[in-house]
């Protein structure tokens, strides 16, 4: 759904990211792991006369942004969708010097990614884009009874606090923006973690267990949090 401007994710509806970069290669593993690491939805646009078009028309939440494409460079097509919107931009360049950079982030954009890229990175990334438009808008997500504020960074439950820890509470927004849904424990990994340290499945279990006795301590039921034999979590939409 969007406004004016203004992103406001539906709960229950990934995030939607649109790529634009002409290297087919480049384009569908961003897609791939995009989707299948981050839990996005992604459209792949080739050249920058067409990205203004795909963008109308897809409403995404984030574009990842190549600075050379035929057509239209990408600096162009980042003027043009800015004049629409303030959804976040991410360039993504294998041109390092620094004024390339600069003029990237100068005509709109929110950040920048260098070619060769980690592609973990890159969901790093998207992540934190996401969480920062989400934070400027004061985004509340409630299911199931849970009720998370990220600019405040509170939950509740039935109108009870709910104390956590700081990746407690990552996580328990993370699965209550995508009720029903299924997440692996790397992708779990990659949503709490944005400084892409190696932690062990077993980290994550316990994350799991700690933030089910916190549920349980404000008066729900631990599973809330179901686990998926043999593929990770997802948090009850009940």
């Amino acid at each position: 759904m969007r406004e004016a401007g203004i992103t406001r994710f539906v709960v229950n509806q990934p995030a939607f990211i649109l790529i634009i970069e002409d290297e087919n290669k480049i384009a569908g593993l961003l897609s791939d792991y995009l989707e299948e690491k981050g839990g996005f939805r992604t459209h792949i646009v080739a050249r920058g006369d067409e990205a203004l078009a795909a963008f109308l028309e897809h409403q995404p939440d984030l574009v990842l942004l190549d600075l050379m494409l035929p057509g239209l460079g990408g600096l162009e097509v980042c003027k043009a969708i800015r004049e629409q919107s303030t959804v976040p931009i991410i360039m993504v360049t294998a041109l390092v010097e620094e004024i390339d950079k600069l003029l990237g982030l100068e005509v709109g954009a929110d950040d920048y990614i260098c070619k060769p890229f980690s592609l973990r990175e890159v969901v790093a990334r998207v992540k934190a884009n996401l969480r920062r438009v989400s934070y400027m808008n004061g985004e509340e997500k409630k299911v199931s009874g849970l009720h998370v504020d990220e600019q405040r960074h509170s939950a509740s439950l039935q109108g009870r606090e709910i104390r956590l820890t700081p990746v407690e509470f990552s996580l328990l927004a993370h699965l209550v923006a995508h009720p029903g849904q299924v997440f692996s424990r790397q992708q779990l990994m990659d949503a709490i973690y944005s400084d892409y340290r190696v932690v062990s499945d077993r980290t994550v279990d316990t994350h799991v267990k700690k933030l089910r006795r916190a549920l349980a301590d404000a008066g729900g039921s631990e599973s809330v949090i179901e686990s998926v034999y043999g593929v990770g979590y997802r948090l009850s939409p009940r």
